[in-house]
């Protein structure tokens, strides 16, 4: 029997997130959400997967941040949503236009904040068709 002592894993921090249409006061479904990190202020961004918002808004299948990470960016890609809900709001109201342009007037929200081994930072978009917030929920 060893006697060598097993160090345990180094702690890393974690990220999740969700997105609320704040329009309608509803989450927003099937946004699509890129997780980057990197580890310093002058490191270069490694992609780490992504996932998208479920019924609920959430996105509980974000990759693991590995060890050393510094930096995060949450890469939302809102135009589809938003294209959607307004080309559905459109067929049920014609006369009820946003801004007669077309697309989205934010087509993605990068968020990119700070992390240290061991947090858990819970990062929600509020979003609306011109406009958005983030904050560091819990």
């Amino acid at each position: 029997m060893s006697t060598d002592a097993v160090d345990p894993p180094a702690p890393v921090a974690s990220v999740s997130t969700h997105v609320l249409d704040t329009s309608v006061g509803r989450p927003a479904a099937d946004v699509a959400v890129r997780l980057a990190a990197r580890a310093g202020r002058d490191a270069a961004w490694r992609a780490l997967g992504g996932s998208a918002t479920d019924a609920d808004g959430r996105c509980k299948d974000l990759p693991a941040l590995p060890e050393g990470i510094t930096h995060v960016r949450l890469d939302f890609e809102v135009e589809p949503y938003l294209e959607k809900k307004q080309a559905d709001a459109q067929q049920d109201a014609p006369a009820n236009r946003d801004s007669g342009a077309a697309g989205a007037f934010f087509p993605e929200v990068a968020i990119t904040f700070a992390v240290v081994p061991g947090e858990h930072y819970h990062v929600p978009l509020l979003l609306n068709p011109f406009g958005y917030s983030v904050y560091r929920g819990s």
